[in-house]
Formats: structure tokens, C-alpha cells, sequence
């Protein structure tokens, strides 16, 4: 297969999915609508950061956050002129020079004299000029922030966005006073606040809105993991995760035939085993419970309805009672080795799901000690490993894998896989072709595994081979054409190939037909609504996603996404924003640091 191969494009992941349609992640990945307004009339006036305010119809101001300052000695010296000719100053003129005497003050370090030539010149100024107002309060927030006043900081700019509710600078200051006590959502509204007003061209503020929104998602993933429901995930699921162990005891263990049929009414792991071929992946849990609470004369499969059982739990994301089995296991000193590695394998799992990641590869070498000799050990730790971005130590296991067990294809191809993204991070264009026809060649050597087909369309579309990519795509579908994944991945390549959304639209809501707890599905569709400025659906589909993310990474994630959507909503409906004008100012492509 002749291909046009080139370095430089990495895999495309969920976390990246809205990095593609070109708007800010940080902001919730929307295109965003911003009016073009006619500021208040006025003259020129200079806040305490040195910038001066100007009035320009069909723009909005943008301010900066550098403390560059200006200085106000032309206003001293026609002030001295003036006092010494006898006239007499406007008022507001009088207030403009309390104001420039007070950034004197605050440039020199002396933020309580400066406090009080705010304070003149907030009382002397008529009301009337707002922007004047505005820039007054803003700038004696400025020295609370200095002295770390932050009510008061709270209190000055709220004042401030009274007289100018669309004065970036005090949404950023408050903003930061709100992070500095803890007030994260109502910070992340002012910084979102102020991404808007900057038309998102502020990569400082779009850093800051970054920071934020992973401090709120772990806020509210920690909380998530507390109170949230387990839910058995779909056969797909569970299918997908089954395949990926090559030598598992629960598919590889013989029963007695006479007990393995229907003829008698199984109990206990017996009954578990029978509903897990059946894929009856409701009656799993309770029947090894059955099993693991009756007599020790008649449980035959204590071990093995444990590991079943925490196994199951470990896939509902119940991980303090998926830990117990586990553990069980473990603390059985009788318990046949196989079945206290497997045990290690799968609480390593559950502890890098959990974000503890040196316990889980403590396990993984626990389990190594136990059956140094077994492919799954280094095959799990190799998928553990490229999830991590630790990718030469994850090829280097999968090698292990393939050595031990060269005949299972998942573990060949995820090999392949390995290599690809080493050689694009090593920038080598003949490593990277050597790997495409290791890639052909899996598919030879294995025709009726579907991963291989699905991990090659991943990778032509990584390299803009869209057409290709659909062929292969295609194929895995008529294999498995109740696949959720395959069905999002395909809508991705469609955003990335085309930009067709209305077609991505249809393909996602395809994969929640087939797979209703597709936590990818609504994940992404949310992502695409955001993308459409229909921010409340994007919300409730985030919220959907929440119910079926099984890892603290994913509802970290997924939270994220949520808040940055509501924060959008809040708003815009302050600022009186059309979210279904699009805005050519939005579509910079500018991007922080991923969530």
C-alpha cells in the first residue's frame, strides 16, 4: 500500500478531541459570539497599570495586565501652573490628579498612600464619568491586591464593573482575588469574563482560565467520586477490556461440563460464569456475592468469585469495594499464585485509575515476582505505560508480551502502535514506514481482529491519510458495527478531515444509539455543541458523560468541560452576548496547555 507519510502529527486522543475545531480549550472548546460595541463617550484616561482607556466605536477595550506605568508629570506641573494662576480645577480634573499622584505612590511601593489618593479621587470625581469611576476603584483594587486586602479587592472591582461592566482588567483582578480565597467558580466566571472581553487573544488570561478549570474539575471529581452511582458498563465495554488479557483465569478457567449447562440451576461463581457468557453483565456481582458468602463446604470458587466480582466493580468504578476483592485475594496465602497475580494486575489498574500511580507499579511488580513468565504482566504494564506517555518503557514491555504470546493480535498491534509514536517523537521517516508495514502486516497475519484495523485507521488519520483511514474504519465496522468507539473515532476524523460537524452530529448520536453509556459519545457531542453555541445541551450532555466516566482523570476531564460551559452561559448573559453569532475573533486558534 503506497502511502504519503510525514512526521509531526501525534495521536489524536479524547482528551484532544476539541483542540481540532479551533478554539480555545480553555474557554470549553466553543466558537464564541462576540458583539461589537460602542463604548461610552469620553476622553482619555490612564488606570494604575499605565494603559490608557480609549473610546473607539465598534470596538471593545482591551487591557493589558503589565504594570508598565505612565507618568503623570505634564498633570502635576499644569496643576502647579494652574494653582499659581489662581484657576480654578474642574472637579474632575482635581480627581484625575489624586488619581496620577496615587499611581506615583503605587509604582513607589506605597500602597496605603496610594489607597488614599484613590480615595480622594473616588470621592471628588462627579459620577457621572463612569470610565473615570471605573478606573479609580480599579486602580485602589490594585493596591489591596498589593497588600493582599482581598475582600477589599472584591469589593473595588465589583465597584469598578459597576461603572464599566465590560472592563476587562477588573474581571482579571477580581478573578484573582477569587482563586486567592478559594472561590473558584465564581473565579473561573471572571476569567471567562475576561477571555471574552479580549476577544481571546490574551494567552496569559487563556493560561489562567486553563489553571482554573483544572482546579475546578478536581474539585468537583473529588466530590464525583464520593457520591457517584456505579453503573455495569455496556457489553461493548466490558468486551473491549476482557480482550485486552491474554491468559485471564475467568476466561481461560474449565468448569465441569454437567454444572455448565442449563440442565441444572448453576449457583454462586457458577451462576456468574454462565451470565458473563451470556454477556448478563446485571447478575455478575450478585452471584459471586452468593458464592463468596456461603459456607466454606460448598464454596468450591471462593478465589475466583473474588477476583470476578472486584473485576466487575473495578469496571462500574466502585473502587473502594473492587480494593476489598482484591485485597481478599491477596491476604490468602493459600490462594493458587495465578490468581494473586491477576489480582495485582487489576488493583494496579484501579490504582492508576485513581491517580496513584507509584502503587500501581508496585503491583505490577508484585505480580511480575509471582509469574515472571506471564504475558499479561507486561502486556497490562505496557497499556498502563503508553497511557502515562511513557513510551519507550511501554514498547519495550509490549516486545515482552509479543515474545511471550506471539499469537494474540492485540498485543502485536498495540506493539505496532508503540513504535509509531516513538518514531514520530524521534522524528524518524524510516522507522515511521518500517511501522506502517508492520501495521499491513498485522492485519495480514490476524484478518478478524478488529483492533487491528481500528489502531491503523488511527494512525493514516494522524498522518492525514483520511481516505485510507475511512477504508479501514469501514472494515472494523462491518466487524463490529455495535461499536460506540469505532463510530466516535470516525466522527473525530470527520471534524479533522472536513469540519463536517453536521455529519460528526449524526455519527455520535449513532454511537449513543448503539451504546447509551458511551461515556466518549456524549463527551465529545458535548464538546461539538459548544462548538455550535448551544452551550445548555453541551451541559447536560457533559452531564451525561459523568455518569458513565469510570477514572478521576476522566471526571476531572469531563467536569472541566461542564464548568467551562457554564461559566459561558453565566457570562454571556451578563455581558449580553448573541452566542449564535459567530465571531471570526474567537476562531484564533490560540490554545493553552491541555486539561
Amino acid at each position: 500500500m503506497a502511502m504519503s507519510l510525514s512526521i509531526g502529527s501525534m495521536k489524536l486522543n479524547k482528551w484532544q478531541v476539541a483542540l481540532l475545531l479551533g478554539t480555545p480549550l480553555a474557554i470549553g472548546l466553543g466558537t464564541y459570539a462576540v458583539k461589537r460595541w460602542t463604548a461610552a463617550p469620553g476622553g482619555k484616561a490612564t488606570d494604575v497599570d499605565g494603559e490608557e482607556k480609549k473610546r473607539v466605536k465598534g470596538k471593545i477595550e482591551q487591557q493589558g495586565i503589565s504594570l508598565d506605568g505612565t507618568a503623570p508629570d505634564k498633570d502635576l506641573e499644569r496643576k502647579k501652573k494652574s494653582a499659581e494662576l489662581g484657576e480654578e480645577l474642574s472637579p474632575l480634573k482635581e480627581a484625575t490628579n489624586y488619581k496620577n499622584e496615587g499611581n506615583i505612590c503605587y509604582r513607589n511601593g506605597k500602597y496605603d498612600e496610594a489607597i488614599n489618593f484613590y480615595d480622594k479621587a473616588i470621592d471628588k470625581c462627579p459620577k457621572e464619568h463612569r470610565t473615570d469611576m471605573a478606573i479609580f476603584y480599579q486602580n485602589r483594587a490594585a493596591s489591596y491586591e498589593m497588600l493582599k486586602k482581598w475582600s477589599k479587592v472584591k469589593e473595588d472591582c465589583t465597584a469598578s464593573l459597576e461603572y464599566n461592566p465590560r472592563y476587562a482588567k477588573a474581571y482579571y483582578r477580581r478573578a484573582r482575588a477569587y482563586e486567592a480565597t478559594k472561590d473558584m467558580m465564581e473565579c473561573l466566571d471572571d476569567v471567562t469574563a475576561t477571555c471574552i472581553l479580549e476577544m481571546f487573544q490574551n494567552n496569559q488570561t487563556i493560561m489562567f482560565a486553563d489553571r482554573v478549570l483544572k482546579e475546578t474539575g478536581r474539585m468537583d471529581a473529588e466530590k464525583g467520586m464520593l457520591t457517584r452511582v456505579p453503573v455495569v458498563p455496556s457489553a461493548c465495554f466490558v468486551n473491549t477490556y476482557m480482550r485486552s488479557f491474554i491468559a485471564d483465569p475467568l476466561q481461560t478457567l474449565e468448569l465441569p461440563p454437567a454444572q455448565d449447562t442449563e440442565s441444572t440451576p448453576a449457583k454462586g461463581f457458577l451462576r456468574a460464569r454462565q451470565a458473563y457468557l451470556k454477556e448478563k453483565f446485571d447478575d455478575i456481582i450478585p452471584a459471586c456475592t452468593e458464592e463468596i458468602e456461603s459456607s466454606e463446604a460448598e464454596a468450591q470458587y471462593k478465589v475466583e468469585a473474588l477476583l470476578m466480582r472486584g473485576t466487575f466493580h473495578l469496571l462500574c468504578g466502585s473502587y473502594t469495594e473492587s480494593e476489598q476483592d482484591f485485597n481478599a485475594i491477596l491476604q490468602n496465602v493459600d490462594a493458587d499464585p495465578t490468581m494473586r497475580a491477576y489480582a495485582y494486575l487489576k488493583r494496579a489498574a484501579l490504582y492508576v485509575q485513581l491517580d496513584q500511580r507509584e502503587k500501581g507499579l508496585a503491583d505490577f511488580e508484585e505480580a511480575e515476582k509471582l509469574k515472571p513468565d506471564n504475558p499479561d504482566v507486561f502486556h497490562q504494564r505496557a497499556q498502563i505505560l503508553l497511557l502515562l506517555e511513557q513510551i519507550e518503557p511501554a514498547l519495550a514491555e509490549f516486545d515482552k508480551a509479543v515474545r511471550l504470546a506471539p499469537n494474540h493480535p492485540i498485543a502485536f498491534v498495540q506493539k505496532c502502535y508503540a513504535e509509531y509514536r516513538l518514531s514520530l517523537l524521534a522524528g524518524d521517516q524510516r522507522r515511521l514506514e518500517a511501522v506502517m508495514r508492520s501495521f499491513e502486516q498485522a492485519i495480514e497475519r490476524f484478518p478478524s481482529c478488529v483492533e487491528c484495523y481500528s489502531l491503523m485507521a488511527q494512525v493514516l488519520s494522524d498522518q492525514q491519510q483520511f481516505n485510507q483511514a475511512q477504508e479501514y474504519y469501514e472494515k472494523a465496522m462491518r466487524m463490529a458495527p455495535t461499536s460506540s468507539t469505532l463510530i466516535v473515532h470516525q466522527a473525530i476524523m470527520v471534524l479533522q478531515w472536513r469540519g463536517d460537524v453536521e455529519t460528526a452530529v449524526k455519527l455520535l448520536n449513532k454511537a449513543i444509539e448503539v451504546d447509551p453509556k458511551c461515556e466518549l459519545a456524549y463527551e465529545t457531542l458535548g464538546t461539538v455543541e459548544v462548538q455550535r453555541a448551544q452551550l445548555k445541551n453541551a451541559v447536560d450532555l457533559f452531564e451525561k458523560a459523568l455518569l458513565y466516566a469510570k477514572s478521576q482523570a476522566e471526571l476531572v476531564h469531563v467536569y472541566s468541560l461542564r464548568n467551562a460551559a457554564m461559566a459561558q452561559i453565566n457570562v454571556t448573559k451578563k455581558l449580553g452576548i448573541d452566542m449564535n453569532t459567530v465571531s471570526a475573533m474567537a476562531q484564533t486558534g490560540m490554545m493553552p496547555q491541555g486539561v
